[in-house]
């Protein structure tokens, strides 16, 4: 039951992510809409008070691994352009295919390492990736950002 409602939330995720990154490619860019979504991601790391929750240092090291490897992917799709005085994000046409790559590799992984470790262990490697894959992913896109920005103030 666990692991069908995490599945059915993961899927729910990917299409809010995909809306969202979809909506983003509309308005145009700015820091706090870079930076936000990791901010608030990273008060999922409050679960590790719990100790059911605990993993090895190992397996948190290889989770973020996995995600920075991801986030490649998500950093390739990511270009800016100037629109007057604004800075938007352009729409890849390979962001979808991506997203579903990427979420269709995760919940193999899922379901793969959930068969030997519990869902609360489960849960915490796969935050881990997924933070592992905002951070380096936003951090790219503020680089970017920044340096369109200062296109413009030239």
């Amino acid at each position: 039951m666990f692991f069908a409602a995490s599945t059915l939330f993961a899927i729910i995720m990917a299409v809010i992510i995909f809306n969202f990154r979809m909506k983003e490619t509309r308005e145009p860019v700015t820091f706090k809409k870079i930076i936000l979504p990791p901010l608030a991601m990273s008060t999922g790391f409050l679960q590790f008070i719990f100790p059911v929750f605990h993993i090895s240092w190992v397996e948190a090291g290889e989770a973020v691994l996995v995600g920075i490897m991801f986030s490649i992917f998500l950093i390739m799709t990511s270009k800016f352009e100037i629109r007057g005085e604004h800075v938007y994000l352009v729409r890849s046409k390979a962001f979808i295919f991506i997203i579903i790559g990427l979420f269709a590799i995760r919940l193999g992984l899922k379901w793969y390492i959930g068969s030997s470790i519990s869902i609360f262990e489960t849960s915490s490697l796969f935050f881990i990736v997924a933070f592992g894959m905002i951070l380096p992913w936003r951090l790219a896109m503020l680089f970017l950002f920044v340096k369109k920005k200062n296109e413009i103030a030239l």
